[in-house]
């Protein structure tokens, strides 16, 4: 009977053992394209949503999930690594930290595509460590019909891979502008994931142009300045600092991204603004902790994939280490908005304050161009130096605002509206026509662009006076409250003046237009009339006519002069049809529904 039970017990342990799956053979059952091609190539996209369909087979801690649509017609895909594999994320959120990862924003910058497959495998399989209170999630490839447009040559001066795919979408935008205005339907899905995902840190892969430097990896992480409060201080002082560590002891360098173009970085430069069109500075408006990989573009692909790589697996470290402090600052940050009164916009970098990085670099020398027979830049790699160089990373706001309780959105704005509600904010219709005293905004100057920029001819340097004015809200109109965890992204979407507010992007371009005129024969007589009876603005205009002599040899200025202060001038020409509602907020529960 005993010798029974040995025979079991022997046979029990022989059958886990055999059971038992090797990492090194499950890690050649999942080599990835890039593996088989030793560094040199990249998978397809049909090869990247295949490889972790078949890693989801295989282990219950990987989930893929369809999500939504492209313009290109092929959906975004979700794929998530969990030990525990629960793929909830509203209870995932209760206890663990979450890290999203986006690849192949710009396709030809692939190596977070394969990166990522590599990653996912390894924590699948058990080569590395599974972390305990972080969950991974990561969009496999972000442009689809860039990946699908697939070349050798679009990045002329990238070294490496052997092909890959295009920086514009299937409707040629560049992904990377248009986390704000939302024209793709890549962004509106975006949008969708990261709402339901709510992650704590996000990071976008990519490939950098302009200098030459002996570094493969570089960092940029959001604007600590601009995040604020004390996440921003731990961005600054702690993540940051870590990451940079813990990769200096994996023999990996690393620097901030080198934001400079023909010239030599050892002239100095400043952090590179993640304004919100940007994909962190559009997830930092959530309070989320936000990185761009910008591994460098001459660099042999198999180095920029494996750095790429080693980033993440630190970057995961210190998230499962940190997850709690981390996740305790997000939440104070969003109890602090709701209290907030006043809002920076517009940051510019602060020249007063500096740092000094040691910079691995190469000598540069200026010689003459064989082609243009001009001064050209040249660097010698075979001369590499470290240079001390000024580096401004702090930067300070050009303008403040007031923080209004709410806005009021006219329901014929329906672009606008739409893109409210597919970022998640709370909004309530007006039941009745309601009148209010309001702030309103007259646009008093802005500048735009005189040639096209992704799909849009944008405004800059807008500025605004604020009337204090009775209108008329109507039954319909939405009531957006500011005390929500869209705060931020409220503000710099309806403050005209924002960057990146939805007026700079041309979706209010219609108020711009003065709708009707005056025939000066006519007018002529009633701004006689108007004199009669108003005669503060025929002082006003004698004045002006006495000390302006331009205005003072322009006749049609002046009539117009006149026509604008008249009732006759439109009151929609040049007024921002948002208004603000600042003091009779909790009047206005009972008008809604």
């Amino acid at each position: 009977m005993k010798s029974k039970v040995l025979l079991g017990v022997f046979l029990s342990s022989l059958f886990l053992v055999s059971c038992k799956k090797d990492p090194e053979k499950e890690k050649l059952n999942f080599s990835t394209k890039f593996e088989l091609s030793n560094g040199l190539e990249t998978a397809t996209y049909e090869e990247t949503i295949s490889y972790y369909l078949r890693l989801a087979k295989d282990y219950s801690e990987i989930n893929v999930q369809n999500i939504g649509t492209t313009d290109y017609g092929l959906p975004l895909h979700l794929v998530t690594f969990n030990p525990d594999a629960n793929f909830n994320f509203g209870k995932i959120r209760e206890d663990k930290a979450i890290l999203l990862i986006n690849n192949g924003i710009h396709p030809g910058e692939s190596d977070g595509i394969d990166a990522t497959m590599m990653l996912f495998r390894d924590l699948a399989i058990g080569k590395l460590k599974a972390p305990k209170n972080t969950v991974i999630t990561a969009i496999p490839v972000y442009n689809v019909g860039g990946m699908h447009n697939r070349n050798s040559h679009s990045r002329a001066n990238q070294n490496g891979p052997l092909s890959y795919g295009f920086r514009g979408n299937a409707l040629n935008y560049d992904l990377n502008r248009d986390f704000i205005k939302m024209d793709t339907k890549n962004a509106a899905t975006f949008a969708s994931i990261f709402h339901m995902v709510k992650p704590d840190v996000f990071v976008d892969n990519h490939v950098s142009n302009g200098a030459d430097y002996q570094y493969t990896l570089t960092h940029l992480f959001t604007q600590h300045n601009k995040l604020g409060n004390e996440l921003g201080m731990y961005l600054e002082t702690e993540l940051k600092t870590q990451l940079e560590d813990s990769l200096q002891h994996k023999n990996w360098d690393i620097t901030p991204y080198v934001n400079v173009f023909n010239r030599p970085p050892e002239t100095g430069f400043s952090q590179f603004l993640d304004n919100p069109r940007y994909s962190t500075g559009y997830t930092t408006l959530w309070n989320t902790l936000g990185l761009m990989v910008e591994t460098h573009m001459l660099k042999p692909y198999k180095k920029r994939v494996e750095g790429t790589y080693a980033l993440m697996e630190q970057l995961i470290s210190i998230t499962d280490k940190d997850y709690e402090k981390i996740k305790k600052l997000k939440a104070e940050t969003f109890k602090s908005q709701i209290e907030q009164k006043t809002y920076f916009l517009n940051w510019t970098v602060d020249t007063t304050k500096t740092s000094a990085l040691q910079f691995k670099g190469y000598k540069a020398d200026t010689i003459v161009s064989a082609i243009t027979g001009k001064n050209r830049l040249k660097y010698d790699r075979s001369k590499p130096e470290t240079y001390s160089v000024k580096y401004q990373n702090n930067y300070i706001p050009k303008d403040t605002i007031s923080v209004p309780d709410a806005y009021i959105l006219p329901k014929s704005y329906t672009e606008v509206l739409q893109r409210l509600k597919q970022n998640n904010v709370q909004l309530k219709e007006i039941k009745k026509d309601t009148t209010l005293t309001v702030e309103t905004y007259r646009i008093e100057d802005y500048k735009t662009y005189g040639t096209a920029y992704e799909g849009h001819y944008p405004h800059y340097n807008t500025r605004v006076s604020t009337i204090v004015d009775t209108i008329t809200a109507k039954k319909g109109d939405f009531l957006i409250a500011t005390k929500q965890d869209a705060f931020r992204y409220l503000v710099e979407t309806l403050e005209p003046i924002a960057v990146d507010s939805f007026f700079n992007w041309n979706f209010f371009d219609t108020v711009l237009q003065q709708k009707e005129g005056f025939s000066p024969y006519v007018f002529e007589d009633t701004a006689l009339e108007i004199f009669e009876k108003d005669s503060l603005l025929k002082q006003g205009f004698e004045q002006k006519k006495a000390t302006d002599t331009i205005f003072a040899s322009n006749w049609y200025a002046q009539l117009d002069f006149i026509f604008k202060r008249s009732t006759y001038y439109e009151k929609a020409h040049l007024r921002y049809p948002i208004v603000r509602i600042t003091n009779n907020l909790y009047s206005l529960e009972g008008l809604v529904y």
